[in-house]
This record gives C-alpha cells, sequence and structure tokens, in this order.
C-alpha cells in the first residue's frame, strides 16, 4: 500500500501573484504528515495540486513515481476531504454516501454502513444533512473520504466543528488508519492534533514548504 508523494520544484501561480514558490519535498508512505499555516499561506493549494484539483504551473508532482497532470489527471485509490464538504441536503447522510459510492462502485452499502459507524454515525438516522449540526457534518464528510478504503487520504482541517471529545474520536480513527498503512496528509491550526498524530510536520509560509523538526 505505498504511496509516496515527491514534490519536485512545485510552483504555482494566479495572475501575479505566486501561491507557492518552488516546493521540493518527499512525503514517505504509511505516515500521518502534518502541514501547518496560516489562513492564506497555500496549504490548501498544495493538497488541490496534489489531488489534481489544480495544475501545478511549474514542477512534477509525483505519486508512487507517476506524474499527476502527465501519467494521469488524478491519484487513483485517494480519500479527500477539502475545505468544507458540500452534500445534498435534503437527503439523509446514508443516501449521500450511496449516491457518492455510485461513481465508481466500488463498494457495497455494508461498507458505507461501516464507515458511518468508524466515524460515530447512525447509518440508520432518517434525519436529513440539513439538520446535522456542524459535527455531524463535518464526521460525514470524513466518511466519504474513507468509505473506499483509500490507500492515501488528504485531509484538510478535518477536526473543524468538532468538540473535544469528537477530535479526540478522529485522533485515534486517523492514527489506525495510519496502522492499517494509509499515507496521510493532514492540514490543520490545532496544535494537539499535530503533536499528538503526526509523524512529519511541515510548515507553510507564503508559498514555502519548510520541514519543522520533531
Amino acid at each position: 500500500m505505498s504511496r509516496k508523494i515527491e514534490l519536485i520544484h512545485v510552483s504555482k501561480q494566479f495572475g501575479q501573484e505566486q501561491v507557492l514558490k518552488d516546493i521540493c519535498h518527499t512525503f514517505e508512505p504509511g505516515q500521518i504528515h502534518g502541514i501547518v499555516g496560516n489562513n492564506g499561506s497555500g496549504k490548501t493549494v498544495l493538497m488541490k495540486c496534489i489531488c489534481g484539483f489544480l495544475p501545478a504551473s511549474g514542477g512534477k508532482i509525483l505519486i508512487d513515481g507517476r506524474e499527476v497532470g502527465r501519467d494521469m489527471d488524478f491519484p487513483s485509490n485517494l480519500g479527500i476531504m477539502i475545505e468544507t464538504p458540500g452534500f445534498l441536503r435534503r437527503r439523509t447522510g446514508r443516501s449521500n454516501l450511496e449516491i457518492l459510492a455510485s461513481l465508481q462502485r466500488k463498494i457495497s452499502r455494508e461498507q458505507i454502513d461501516a464507515a458511518m459507524r468508524r466515524v460515530g454515525l447512525e447509518p440508520e438516522l432518517n434525519k436529513p444533512v440539513s439538520q446535522y449540526s456542524l459535527g455531524m457534518r463535518q464526521r460525514l464528510g470524513i466518511a466519504q473520504a474513507i468509505m473506499e478504503e483509500p490507500s492515501l487520504l488528504i485531509l484538510d482541517e478535518p477536526m473543524n466543528g468538532l468538540d473535544r471529545a469528537g477530535r479526540r474520536e478522529m485522533r485515534t480513527l486517523f492514527a489506525s488508519l495510519r496502522d492499517e498503512g494509509r499515507t496521510i496528509l493532514l492540514a490543520s491550526h490545532l496544535t494537539e492534533d499535530i503533536q499528538t498524530l503526526c509523524d512529519t510536520v511541515c510548515e507553510m509560509d507564503s508559498g514555502i514548504l519548510t520541514e519543522l523538526t520533531r
């Protein structure tokens, strides 16, 4: 389940604005890699480039030696939670996940239900997402990211909206996913998440990525 991410002189511009600046870094497989930085520092843009949602303006992004945007449009076997998850508000959580799962037809309803339970949601809850609390919607977003059992997870502020107990539950979940051999990129502004969970930590500051000593 090796998912090595190599960033080779990666840059990204929007017009005259240089958002990512000559980033060179390797994220080794089977670890949780934390990325910290202020809003607007470039964390989310970097994650979108790794996912293939945004093309890099320069350099290369390699996943297991294959270049994003050349050898593949999007990395395979990837789970993503970037920014606020968008769901059909009039449908239940399970219904939303069933619709998403139907795109690739890789998993069964039982696997969807298992992912929901793993994040602390009850699949049989007959309540539309519009009536979910912020924390429940966040858990549902994590469920959609993990339900197809991806080997690579990219999570942008996954703890937003969760109370202390919820954050503790998700830290336990993410640690167990790592122990299963998955590679996780995790952006968080919460020091406790980074210190407790992450095997490596990088800081993004004005588009420059620097590895911090643990």
